[in-house]
């Protein structure tokens, strides 16, 4: 054990479809955009960690899309592929992955009706439905579909309705709720989930993690609800994060060691520092076909700066300080997967099979 609750031990990684919103199917032609997603989601499914090595284990226990309507760094005429249709799909497409969102924004569905789309997902899946769930940020999409864009004390009064909303609908199969946001009255569910949540013995449940690092609202309705949290950053920011957490958990009187912390994490990896930056030189030279130099150059030097920019060996210290801290499941992305897959093939062999 560690000072700040975190148990080193084995991890699950996910790992990130590419659905245009980061520009990271342009250049595909709209009709074989879904074969590619497809086709790494299947990759996904089956692929196995250090292939071909005694006892290996499947590299990926999740796969994950975005909920997003605009595509960044700066909206353009590109694809961006809703992510509930996309994990529907996943569903009827794959057979051992779970399927998440990083994350949905409760505002763009109301909460009943999300919760029945969610377990129609999970029907359809076998049970393998992940809810990933936030209060939303990008404030170009939710005024061009026309859901304004309220206060954050208000968009995070939604979230813990709607989280409210959705648990009942799961456990129980109906949900009433009389809220400042929200107001349901009987609102019925069936067929529930067909699974349960880990450590949740009140009912079906597919399992809720709250995603975002806001430390009074966000955080609290994380100790409150979730079974896991998603905030990322560096090992310094992942630890304060925790803290926080395990602060809330305490004031609320939940086992903050029941709650699995998981971070997002872009990973540009290479066997040499010029393979690293050979792969840097060509997300600015994709990015720079649709958006500004300025934009361009920002998503450059943001990646060139991440925690999981760098070669084998420095992204393997840098999760293995991580993990140290309690971090137990990684979601990574890797810009330009849709055009090769040589950086998630790599992961896959020389990094993942450290931490199983």
């Amino acid at each position: 054990m560690h000072g700040d609750g975190g148990t080193v031990g084995s991890m699950r990684f996910g790992l990130f479809v590419p659905q245009g919103w980061r520009q990271d199917l342009t250049g595909i032609d709209p009709a074989d955009q879904w074969e590619v997603m497809r086709s790494i989601a299947r990759h996904a499914d089956t692929a196995f960690a250090g292939e071909g090595l005694p006892g290996a284990a499947h590299a990926w226990e999740s796969i994950w899309v975005y909920d997003h309507f605009h595509t960044v760094p700066e909206p353009v005429h590109e694809a961006t592929h809703e992510a509930w249709s996309l994990v529907n799909a996943f569903a009827a497409s794959t057979d051992r992955v779970r399927l998440g969102q990083m994350c949905t924004c409760m505002a763009y569905r109301n909460p009943a009706y999300l919760a029945k789309v969610a377990t129609t997902a999970d029907i359809v899946s076998g049970g393998r439905v992940e809810m990933g769930i936030g209060a939303g940020w990008y404030e170009h999409e939710w005024r061009a579909y026309g859901y304004g864009f309220p206060s954050a004390g208000e968009r995070l009064k939604a979230l813990e309705e709607g989280v409210d909303i959705m648990a009942q609908m799961w456990r129980t199969g109906a949900a009433t709720l009389d809220g400042s946001v929200y107001q349901v009255d009987g609102a019925l569910c069936y067929p529930q989930p067909l699974q349960h949540a880990a450590g949740d013995d009140t009912g079906p449940s597919i399992p809720l993690w709250i995603a975002g690092g806001g430390e009074k609202k966000t955080l609290r309705i994380a100790a409150q609800w979730a079974q896991y949290t998603n905030f990322g950053g560096d090992a310094e920011t992942f630890k304060h994060k925790s803290e926080v957490l395990a602060r809330h958990c305490t004031d609320l009187g939940r086992d903050f060691g029941t709650i699995t912390r998981s971070g997002n994490f872009n990973v540009v990896i290479g066997e040499t520092q010029a393979d690293v930056e050979d792969r840097l030189r060509w997300v600015g030279e994709h990015y720079r076909k649709t958006v500004s130099e300025d934009a361009a150059e920002r998503e450059v030097a943001d990646l060139r700066g991440a925690p999981l920019t760098g070669t084998v060996e420095q992204v393997s210290e840098r999760i293995a300080e991580l993990r140290g801290l309690g971090l137990e499941y990684l979601i990574a992305y890797f810009p330009g997967i849709a055009y090769d897959r040589s950086g998630v093939e790599l992961f896959e062999r020389e990094v993942v099979p450290a931490f199983l």
